[in-house]
Parts: structure tokens; C-alpha cells; sequence
């Protein structure tokens, strides 16, 4: 375990900065708002700029996975990440924001998948989720760091000297990765590297699109974190802002709250698939009570703060079973596509990241920014649950063969 452990710490590092870039615009919303003249349709794009992004790029970064490995691809798209947070510090409209928050999507596009990518050399195919719980559940050091920390800084020295310090941290996290990390244990010396011609990447791409069971978790993945991202990442804050007033570090607080829930529930699930012996059981009941929380959300006008909270609190943790899809997608491939397997699966990801965001900025905008317009948002994320658990649901509960 003790050689896994610098491995470890270094995938937690990266996905951490991952997590805090995504979340970043929740709890300084208000802010970004007053000092670049946002409306909420252009802060619900600059919330899915990110993600868009990283969609874009899910393809190639797999096959630079699978080509030149993690330790190198997540080192070289880092440094983009540093210049996205200097452009974000440096914005002066909307342009500017969404343009950031683009580049440093690209950076940041191969962090989460390079957890899975090496921990499913590293450990074991049963082993595989708890251990990816784990890195996941720890990354929220990201999250919980964009809720108060981050306000506070906003408050204090601004929350442009804050991205101007971020991107000195990238730096030095990516030129740590690059020096620690390996991208396969001692024990097992990879393959001889081959340059794959068109037509062999064009065939790995098509066996990848067409193995069996992928369609059931593309559905689902699209909407389980991404509806809970859109939450906690984008819209959290505007609707604590909106609807009940709260400054800045009150937001920072409650989000904090919600970001160690989502924590607590990453470890919940871990090893749930374990023990219920079914990975499709733990995602159908923890998509179930999400949408139930939503739909409290969507049918109560204006609960009282407490209530509110509770809720918010419950939903994080509750919708927090995107760790088990994303097990259940590496095990649908061989160990010589696992990179454009896990990318692919997580394209499902980043564009349900890149429309929820912004179709809740265009209905908070539509329907007045107070809280009918975020009821009908919660509403309609619940739906989306739905949605995408009436197509897993036809998924199979055995693919680990590859894991």
C-alpha cells in the first residue's frame, strides 16, 4: 500500500484543483455578477463553459492516455489550466469569464479520468470503486475549499488575487505529477508503445461506441452528477443569494455544508456495490431519492432557510452515486482501450455539465430570478433523474470482467 500512497495523494491533488475550478463560480456568483455585468443566462454559460470543454477534448485525451499515458498528458494540460485561472483573474466581461473558464476546462479535462485510468491499473477490479470513492471523496477538498475559503478571500483580498494564487498552485501540482506519478505499478512493465495508424484508432473508437451496455450508462451518467454539480457548482449560490439573501460567507457556509455531504455520500457508495452485490441497485435508489428531494424542492414555495438547508444537505449526499457508474463504465473495457473507454463514458458526464447549467441559467432568467424561477429548475433537474434512470435501467449488473 505504501507505493500506492504518493500515487494517491498526487490523483487527490489534481482532482482537487479539478473540483475547485468547476465550483469556484457558485459562492462568488454575486460577485462575479456586480463586477462584470452577468445576466443569468451569461452566468449559467460561464458555469457550462467549463464542461463543454471538457467534453470537447474527452476524445483526444483518451487517446493521449492510451498513447503517452496519465503522468504526461495530465502534466502538459495543466499548464493550461494555470493560464485560464490568469485570464479569469483578469476578466473584464463575460467574454473574458466564459473564455477562462473554457481554457481551463481543457486543462483540467483529463484530472477526474486519470484517476480511474490508474487506479485501475494500480488496484484490483473489486477493489476498484472503493478505491476511486476515496480519491473522489477526498477531491471535495476542492469543493469544500470554493465554499467559505473562497469567500472569505472574495471578501478579503478579492477573488481575483484568489485565482492569481490558483494558478501558482496548478503549477506546482502539475510539475509534482509529473514527477511522482507512474502510470503502471513496478510489478507491470507496460507493452511497447506502437503508433497507432487512422484506421486502428478509427476501429478503437467504433468497438468502444458499440460494446454492449454502454448506452444505459451514458444515459445515466449524463444527468446523476451533473444534476448535483448544477447545485452545488453553479446555482447553489445564486439561489441562496436570491431567494433568502445570504452575503457571501453565509453562502460559502451552507455550500460547505452541502460539499461535505457530497463527501460523506461519495464514501457511502464506495463500497455499497459490494455489499448489495449489485452496482445497478445502488445507482436506481440513489437516483430515486434524489429526484424525491428535488421534487420537495420544486413543490414547497420558499421553505424556511433551515428546511432549505436540510434538503440542499440531503441531496448532495444522496446524488452522489456517480463514483458507481463510473466503475461500472471502466468495467465494459479491456485494459488496451481503458483510456477512450473511461473518456467516453465521461463525455456523458461533461455534457450533461455543459446543458444543465445553462438551461437552469435561461430558466432562472426567464422566470425572474426569485424563487418560482428556481423551483421550476429544480423541478425540471428532477425530471432529468428520471429520464436517465428509465434508460439505465435496462443496463446489465455483471460487466466486470474487464474492470
Amino acid at each position: 500500500m505504501a507505493s500506492k500512497l504518493p500515487l494517491l495523494l498526487l490523483l487527490i491533488a489534481i482532482t482537487c484543483l479539478s473540483q475547485f475550478y468547476r465550483v469556484s463560480n457558485s459562492v462568488i456568483a454575486p460577485e462575479l455578477t456586480r463586477d462584470l455585468g452577468l445576466t443569468a443566462r451569461q452566468l449559467g454559460w460561464a458555469g457550462s463553459a467549463f464542461f463543454f470543454a471538457l467534453f470537447a477534448v474527452q476524445v483526444p485525451v483518451g487517446m493521449w492516455f492510451d498513447r503517452y499515458g496519465a503522468r504526461r498528458t495530465v502534466a502538459a494540460l495543466s499548464v493550461l489550466a494555470m493560464l485560464g485561472s490568469l485570464w479569469i483573474a483578469t476578466a473584464s466581461d463575460a467574454a473574458d469569464l466564459i473564455g477562462g473558464r473554457a481554457v481551463v476546462g481543457v486543462g483540467c479535462a483529463a484530472s477526474f479520468m486519470s484517476a480511474v485510468f490508474l487506479c485501475s491499473r494500480w488496484f484490483e477490479p473489486a477493489k476498484l470503486a472503493t478505491a476511486m470513492s476515496w480519491v473522489f471523496a477526498a477531491s471535495n477538498i476542492g469543493t469544500l475549499a470554493a465554499a467559505t475559503p473562497l469567500a472569505w478571500i472574495a471578501a478579503t483580498v478579492g477573488w481575483r488575487n484568489g485565482f492569481l494564487g490558483l494558478a501558482a498552485v496548478t503549477v506546482l501540482v502539475a510539475v509534482a505529477f509529473y514527477v511522482i506519478v507512474r502510470d503502471r505499478p513496478p510489478d507491470k512493465p507496460a507493452p511497447p508503445a506502437r503508433r497507432e495508424s487512422l484506421s486502428e484508432v478509427w476501429d478503437g473508437l467504433l468497438e468502444v461506441w458499440t460494446t454492449p451496455g454502454l448506452v444505459p450508462v451514458l444515459a445515466m451518467h449524463f444527468f446523476a452528477y451533473a444534476t448535483m454539480l448544477t447545485v452545488l457548482g453553479v446555482w447553489g449560490g445564486p439561489y441562496l443569494y436570491d431567494v433568502y439573501k445570504l452575503d457571501a460567507v453565509q453562502r460559502g457556509n451552507v455550500l460547505l455544508v452541502m460539499g461535505v455531504a457530497q463527501i460523506l455520500g461519495i464514501l457511502a457508495y464506495g463500497p455499497m456495490d459490494r455489499l448489495l452485490r449489485s452496482r445497478k441497485k445502488v445507482v436506481l435508489l440513489g437516483a430515486a431519492i434524489s429526484t424525491i428531494l428535488l421534487a420537495l424542492l420544486a413543490l414547497l414555495p420558499q421553505p424556511p432557510l433551515g428546511l432549505t438547508v436540510v434538503l440542499l444537505t440531503a441531496f448532495c449526499f444522496f446524488c452522489a452515486f456517480g463514483t458507481v457508474i463510473v466503475a461500472q463504465g471502466r468495467a465494459l473495457f479491456p485494459d488496451r482501450l481503458s483510456g477512450r473507454g473511461v473518456t467516453t463514458v465521461n463525455m456523458a458526464q461533461c455534457l450533461g455539465l455543459t446543458v444543465l447549467p445553462a438551461l437552469v441559467g435561461h430558466i432562472v432568467e426567464a422566470f425572474g430570478n426569485g424563487d418560482l424561477a428556481y423551483r421550476v429548475a429544480f423541478g425540471v433537474l428532477g425530471i432529468g433523474l428520471i429520464l436517465g434512470a428509465s434508460v439505465y435501467v435496462r443496463s446489465g449488473d455483471s460487466a466486470t470482467a474487464h474492470a
